[in-house]
């Protein structure tokens, strides 16, 4: 991966620069004292930016950090008194503010300028460790985009802010659900993004919007998975069957899919991250033809933003607002939780499905709404339903471990589960069909059977054959998460 290079003297020139300017008023006359007060903190930050600098080249880099910290902290002291004071100006606090903490989370040190890229063995690891526990903050924290700041992409305008008030309000419930979704699966995910040098707040913002971190969720067009690729689209970056399993399923390959896209479409629209996120939504051949060679307009000049689909008007400013809420929850009063998400796993010690798995678990660890989804989306090919032999292995957070010895290999809860999971429903007879009194001219044509070739996607049989849908073959098959195996067939509706 490209190094993410956040250089010192710049910067620190800039801050300097800032804080002399912020200090003497903005030229349309004095400023009062308290705001006058808060300005000089600008430039206290940059005093101690410098010595932190100093210290960081002198070899003394405890110190060099504390000092960075120290400045940090002053900063958002004084911005938070800022919004508060008639005539202060928030905008240069939290120009100063964002870019001492990229520098304070993205690699501060004379020797180490730069974010580390993730090197990871044949296991799948990082540096020895695995998952989440492997990435540091400076890798969490990077916000940059082909050397733009996202805080300077992404234009505070009407739609931004009206999808920052939708991600508050009514779609709140929805955005935590999806921070903590990604938060179990992101060593899975973001390593992939970083391969192609993109901001780890662009793949939650395209997640949040679209499934919400629910890896099996599908849309009523067929798209699927967690960043809900439609199947050819997949196809085209190597989403493809594997064994019977969709890959758009599959979380890992997904977001590389995605950052494969998105790299690919960026380079096209020359790195304009709004016309990039309207082809992914939209269609990149659509977005092409409308914006033609001027790839610098803006996605909201009314040439462009009037011919967009509804959707796709709405869909980009949400995008963006849920990865500015990634990146700055605290500036809007908003409080993601603290997760454990190392990564782990267990061997079953006795036959057990992933829904009675979620029954013996319980609450574990102060999840109220119970494990399901998250050993649903770390464990994509398993049918939740069905009952895996013992010694098959697992992917769950490391903290159910420890659990599972001691709730689901003995003892009543697993056999409750098992109880509940084994439960025979009643058996309803069908209600006796009337003859119809339409007379009708022809034989109705009867369903035909289908057997199910390599790279064969549920949906690409019923785009194959044209003349049905997928919830429709799903349902003549009792097919549960559109799981099919190679040889399997399958019946199909019959075209009349």
């Amino acid at each position: 991966m490209p190094a993410i290079r956040l250089r010192l003297l710049p910067l620190a020139a800039a801050l300097v620069l800032l804080g002399a300017c912020a200090s003497t008023g903005t030229g349309a006359g004095k400023v009062s004292p308290p705001v006058d007060a808060l300005y000089g903190q600008l430039d206290q930050a940059s005093k101690g930016y410098e010595t932190a600098l100093q210290q960081a080249r002198e070899g003394d880099n405890q110190a060099s950090q504390q000092t960075l910290t120290a400045a940090l902290d002053q900063l958002k002291g004084a911005a938070a008194h800022c919004g508060n004071t008639p005539g202060c100006d928030p905008q240069r606090f939290f120009s100063v503010f964002d870019r001492l903490l990229r520098l304070k989370n993205g690699g501060f040190f004379a020797d180490d300028d730069s974010a580390v890229p993730i090197e990871r063995t044949a296991e799948g690891s990082a540096g020895g460790k695995t998952g989440a526990a492997s990435l540091s903050e400076a890798q969490r924290s990077v916000t940059l985009l082909r050397g733009q700041q996202l805080s300077e992409l992404i234009a505070m305008n009407g739609p931004v802010k009206a999808a920052l008030e939708m991600w508050l309000t009514q779609w709140r419930p929805n955005l935590m659900e999806a921070y903590v979704n990604y938060q179990y699966m992101r060593y899975q995910m973001w390593p992939e993004y970083q391969k192609q040098d993109l901001p780890e707040a662009v793949l939650f913002g395209i997640m949040a919007k679209e499934s919400g971190g629910k890896v099996h969720a599908v849309s009523r067009s067929g798209a699927a998975g967690p960043l809900q690729f439609m199947y050819a689209t997949g196809m085209r970056f190597g989403l493809v069957n594997d064994d019977g399993f969709d890959l758009r399923y599959d979380p890992a390959a997904a977001a590389r899919a995605n950052a494969e896209y998105l790299d690919e479409q960026l380079k096209i629209f020359n790195n304009n991250l709004e016309l990039t996120l309207a082809a992914y939504n939209g269609g990149e051949g659509r977005m092409r033809r409308m914006v033609g060679d001027n790839t610098a307009v803006s996605f909201y000049d009314p040439k462009i933003y009037s011919q967009l689909s509804p959707e796709t008007r709405a869909y980009v400013p949400a995008v963006l607002a849920a990865a500015w809420l990634f990146l700055h929850p605290d500036s809007y009063n908003l409080r993601f939780p603290k997760l454990d998400v190392s990564p782990g796993n267990i061997t079953l010690k006795r036959p057990a499905s992933v829904s009675e798995l979620t029954v013996c678990l319980g609450s574990a660890g102060g999840m109220s709404n119970g494990w399901f989804r998250i050993l649903r989306n770390l464990n994509p090919r398993l049918d939740p339903q069905m009952a895996q032999p013992a010694g098959t292995r697992l992917e769950v957070p490391k903290m159910l471990e420890k659990v599972y010895a001691v709730r689901c290999t003995d003892g009543p809860w697993p056999i409750l589960a098992n109880d509940l999971h084994t439960a025979v429903l009643p058996t309803v007879a069908s209600a006796p069909v009337m003859p119809a009194t339409v007379v009708k001219t022809s034989a109705p044509a009867k369903p035909r059977s289908y057997t199910v070739r390599r790279g064969d996607t549920l949906t690409s049989i019923v785009n194959k054959l044209g003349c049905s849908d997928v919830e429709e073959v799903a349902k003549m098959n009792s097919l549960r998460h559109h799981n099919i195996s190679i040889g399997q067939s399958l019946r199909v509706p019959a075209c009349r």
